[in-house]
Parts: structure tokens; sequence; C-alpha cells
């Protein structure tokens, strides 16, 4: 049989890869993607990947063409992008999915890389500064990456572990998010300003910045009732029978 060269498709990132070293391939701020075939079917259906929570992981795996990108190294933002192209390349760019308790057709054609501002990246650093408002406290933070998403991941479960009832999320994620407070880098030092002298509404206005902030794809909607809403992204956005 003849080679078979599979079409492929070049996706801007929302970031530009402005976040990443610029020995990193997605410096480039592009990534070659190839379409969909019954292999990736095959692994959006492996119950081994859906059980560990991975299955999206080793989708883009299977289809970034540059096999020297680690899809971990992908901030979020700039995964929703590649998952995204995914499933428009793979299955078209309508979306039916259910938003309280309506089906909606959602045209993901329409979706665009949201605006940011380039002049507060360093280029080649996932480090910004920030002020919390309440406390004056200056911090550092980074934008997470699939690797630390992964980290966090494993953290939680860990500590679900030792106490079913504790449920310490967002300050857990907050200081994977923090890499210096008030001068300090040191990782027990982070733990501690979280978990002690962190407010409540700091924590609300550095989630609510790092929202605004980081680079992504604009996922919000206007739904046919009028009402705005996110569109969700999970194992039923490629395929709702998987």
């Amino acid at each position: 049989m003849s080679e078979f060269k599979f079409p492929t498709e070049e996706i801007e990132l929302p970031s530009k890869g402005l976040l990443y070293p610029k020995d990193n391939p997605l410096s480039s701020g592009k990534v070659e993607i190839k379409y969909m075939t019954a292999k990736e079917e095959d692994i959006l259906t492996n119950q081994s990947y859906i059980q560990k929570g991975d299955v999206l992981d080793k989708l883009l795996e299977s289809v970034i063409v540059d096999k020297t990108i680690n899809q971990l190294d992908l901030i979020v933002g700039d995964k929703n992008a590649l998952l995204i192209a995914t499933r428009v390349l793979g299955y078209g760019s309508t979306y039916e999915v259910s938003i309280g308790g309506r089906m909606e057709n959602i045209d993901l054609s329409l979706l665009d890389n949201k605006e940011f501002d380039a002049s507060l990246i360093e280029e080649g650093k996932n480090e910004f500064n920030f002020t919390l408002p309440h406390s004056n406290t200056p911090i550092t933070f980074k934008i997470l990456t699939g690797r630390d998403e992964r980290k966090l991941e494993q953290e939680l479960k860990g500590l679900k572990k030792i106490n079913k009832n504790n449920s310490p999320e967002l300050s857990t994620r907050l200081k994977y998010i923090i890499t210096s407070a008030n001068g300090e880098s040191e990782r027990k030092d982070i733990n501690e300003f979280v978990d002690n002298y962190l407010l409540a509404r700091d924590s609300r206005a550095l989630r609510d910045y790092i929202k605004e902030f980081q680079p992504d794809v604009d996922l919000n909607v206007v739904l046919d009732n009028g009402e705005e809403a996110r569109v969700p992204i999970g194992l039923g956005f490629f395929w709702p029978d998987a």
C-alpha cells in the first residue's frame, strides 16, 4: 500500500507562544495537528484512559504532528484551542450540548482566541507580578500547565485518602499558582502564606485577575434565549456516545 499522507492544519495558540522558553517548539505560537481517524476514536473510548482521567491528553498526543512537543507543557488556554480545533476537524463545528437543561447547538467555528495584554508578558517566562489589593502583599504567579494540573490532581487524591471529608482544592490550587509571596519563594513559605495569611477577598481578586488576564479561547456564547453560557469541554465534547 502506498504511503498515505494525513491532512493537517496549523493552529494558532491563544498565548502566541510567548509563555514558553525559546527552546520549546511551542514558542512558535503555532501547532500542527492532524485530522482525527479511527485510531483517535479508539483513544476516546479507551476505558483505562477514561478512568485515569487522561483521555484528552492521550488524544492530543496522538494528533499533534511534531512529536518533540510535550502536550503537558501547554497552558490550559492553549490546550483548549487545540482540543476545539481537533473536535472541529474530527466531527465538524456543530456541537449539540445540554446547558441549563436545554439542548443547544453551538457553532465552534465562531469561538475566537481572547485578547490579552502581551506587554505584561516577559517573552519566554511564565511568571507575573500582582499586588493583592486588600493586604497590599506583592506576589508572583504563573499560569498552570498540563503538568502542573496533573501534579495538582495527584496531590488532591492523596489528601483525599488521608481525610475523605477534606476538600482543599481551592487552597491547593493557589499553592501551585503562586510562585512567591512578599519576596519569599520557598514552597513551605508559600504554603504557610496561603493557609494562614491569604485573605479570602484577596484570593478572589487574584483568581478574577488571572481569569481575565490569561490567554485562552473565549468560551462564552450567547444562547438562543439570550442567556450567556460557557462551552463545556469534556469527553462528551468529542463524542456524546463515548
